[in-house]
């Protein structure tokens, strides 16, 4: 009689981390139930319990809080605080996401060479060697009695439409679902894995249960079509999208995501049997666990302290005062009509640039707007993400379409008032895809239908023309089109400006000491009910 043997892994998987170790807010210093550090007692847990576990991190862990900043742009005399809490963790592997290039190459290449853990990514090529960048598209991990297990790294290929030329200099994005066809096969008939595991750094373009589409299909997010259209995958890792799935399979295919800054981890169990013509997957399911309930891990706190003390000193340093009232009171507020902040960075925005046209956005609904004394804090809670300056030469017609866009964000509901449209909150909030514009004076109509809601576009007085060319400044995510504001795509670079908006503003405000909370009105949205 034949002994069936039987095997258990777990895999977990954290994505977008965006450099949140430590569970603090760092706008209030309040406790936050979400971080690595929380993740990393979770970790601890479940590796006491089960020793065949895999750890990946599924990209965009290197940006995205004031203690990556200061470590990236201030001080990076110490070690990475990041990089030094994942080796702790022991990861197995990481995989590039978009936000991993956003300090450049060689501040990546510093992360990539301090990590105990391979760096994997597929798809994105290093077009001198014509391997994949870091020299890693896999590994294979062997576990108990022969049991083989490959892990493949994958990265959304639409980066290059949000990110500066020079930062992924050298470097090709090749189509994620051709990559995954290409070296799974080699997975499974070279490297004869049992298991194949794709960590791929994007999201779902189709709802995952009715397989209806979910956005524009323009590429940034294909989980579905490589769950769809890739043979051999047993589990896909996602992210990206910052949405929390679990619990769900696609054309058998088991898949996750654990939504963003370590608010969960996400957890994938799979059982396997032997009975001696190889191992079999018999059952695999994939859940999310909650950072909140876990208290953070001591060793991973005390790792990032130093540099974390750092951080919160040159975070209160004191730039300079405000005259008025430039606090933020309602997010909504200031998305329907012009709020002094949002003037303000526009009128930075054109000072620094020379151009007599800027759109800005509000990123999120956490903005607390700049209190009466400002501190780098409140320049980096406000201004979240490392974005540069360009002035790109767009038409009248442009204008048009790129409002055109914003306005979508809009919608009325059964009582007749603006709201955000669902397409804005779900899967993913994008509160940072719409647009406020200085140097144009123009109203949004939101009671028309979508595509017809500009009924007032002019400058100085007078209406623009499909045909006038105008210097527009914006930041680089939005000049490359980020957000589907295909309108700006490729056109004419007049003038670069490769210094971060966080630093941009604060040496504007150094520089005058005092800045005043001022509006000129010249935009509104109307068509609801007031």
């Amino acid at each position: 009689m034949m002994t069936i043997q039987t095997y258990e892994v777990v895999v977990l998987e954290t994505s977008d981390l965006h450099g949140f170790v430590r569970p603090r807010s760092y706008a209030t210093r309040d406790e936050v139930g979400h971080g690595l550090a929380r993740i990393a007692s979770m970790v601890r847990e479940i590796r006491r319990a089960q020793p065949n576990t895999l750890l990946i991190d599924n990209g965009d862990c290197l940006q995205g809080t004031p203690l990556t900043y200061y470590h990236a742009k201030v001080n990076s005399e110490p070690a990475n605080p990041v990089i030094a809490c994942m080796n702790e963790l022991r990861y197995d592997a990481a995989v590039l996401g978009n936000h991993e290039f956003n300090y450049g190459l060689p501040y990546l290449q510093s992360a990539v060479e301090a990590s105990a853990f391979p760096w994997l990514s597929a798809n994105t090529i290093d077009t001198v060697t014509g391997e994949p960048l870091f020299g890693k598209p896999y590994i294979v991990r062997e576990l108990g009695n022969g049991l083989r297990i490959g892990i493949l790294g994958l990265t959304t290929s639409y980066i290059p439409n949000w990110e500066q030329p020079q930062h992924i200099a050298g470097i090709r994005f090749d189509d994620p679902v051709e990559a995954a066809r290409r070296w799974v096969g080699i997975l499974r008939n070279e490297e004869r894995c049992d298991v194949v595991i794709v960590s791929y750094h994007g999201g779902f373009e189709r709802d995952p249960v009715t397989g209806a589409a979910t956005e524009p299909l323009t590429g940034e997010n294909v989980g579905y079509a490589i769950c769809e259209q890739v043979d051999g995958i047993d589990v896909l890792l996602t992210g990206h999208q910052h949405r929390a799935i679990a619990d769900c399979s696609i054309n058998g295919v088991c898949v996750v995501q654990p939504a963003n800054e370590g608010r969960f981890l996400g957890k994938v169990t799979l059982r396997l049997e032997e009975s001696g013509s190889g191992w079999t997957v018999t059952d695999k399911r994939s859940e999310l666990i909650a950072a909140a309930d876990y208290r953070p891990d001591e060793a991973v706190e005390q790792l990032v302290s130093g540099v974390e003390a750092m951080t919160q000193t040159w975070l209160d340093l004191p730039i300079g005062h405000v005259e008025g009232d430039m606090t933020i009171a309602s997010h909504a507020d200031v998305r329907l009509r012009e709020h002094p902040l949002i003037e303000f960075i526009n009128r930075v925005q054109m000072e620094v640039s020379g151009a007599d046209i800027s759109n800005t956005a509000l990123f999120d609904n956490l903005s607390p707007g700049f209190g009466e004394r400002i501190t780098m804090r409140d320049i980096v809670t406000n201004y979240i993400y490392p974005n540069t300056l360009k002035v790109i030469r767009i038409s009248g017609q442009d204008i048009r379409q790129a409002l055109e866009k914003s306005a979508e964000y809009f919608a009325l509901n059964s009582q007749g008032e603006i709201v955000v449209s669902p397409a804005y909150l779900a899967p993913k909030p994008q509160h940072y895809n719409y647009d406020m514009w200085e140097g144009i004076e123009y109203i949004l109509d939101i009671a028309r239908p979508v595509g017809q809601r500009v009924t007032k576009l002019e400058r100085n007085g007078q209406p623009i023309a499909d045909g006038e060319i105008f210097d527009v400044v914006m930041n680089n995510y939005r000049a490359g089109g980020g957000g589907n504001f295909t309108m700006f795509q490729n056109k004419p670079v007049v003038k670069d400006i490769p210094i971060d908006m966080v630093e941009l503003l604060a040496d504007y405000i150094l520089a005058r000491g005092r800045i005043t909370a001022s509006v000129n009105e010249n935009w509104r949205v109307a068509g609801g009910v007031k």
